[in-house]
């Protein structure tokens, strides 16, 4: 396949420019206009994509847990883990009140 495009390095790439560039990628294959070359090509360009998009996101969440946890942990140390304190909990506590 002499006329593959290059793709830029996904290490680079911001989550919002992964996904949006993903996005194109499942856009093109579902028209199912490329040839089946490029079209594997593709493929596997989404499927880099997406598990970048993964990466971030699990990222993200192990900091906000990272963040978050110090506090539940202070405020529940002495608590089962059935008790475990969440940011939320108060809010729906007296919700029916």
């Amino acid at each position: 396949m002499a006329d593959a495009p290059a793709f830029p390095d996904i290490t680079d790439l911001r989550y919002e420019d992964a996904r949006e560039e993903l996005i194109a990628i499942v856009a093109k294959l579902e028209a199912g206009q490329a040839p089946l070359e490029d079209s594997m090509q593709l493929w596997r360009r989404g499927e880099a994509l997406a598990a970048h998009c993964q990466r971030w996101l699990d990222g993200a969440q192990a900091e906000i847990e990272r963040t978050t946890q110090p506090t539940a942990t202070a405020t529940s140390a002495t608590s089962s883990e059935d008790d475990e304190v969440h940011a939320d909990n108060a809010v729906f506590d007296d919700e029916d009140d």
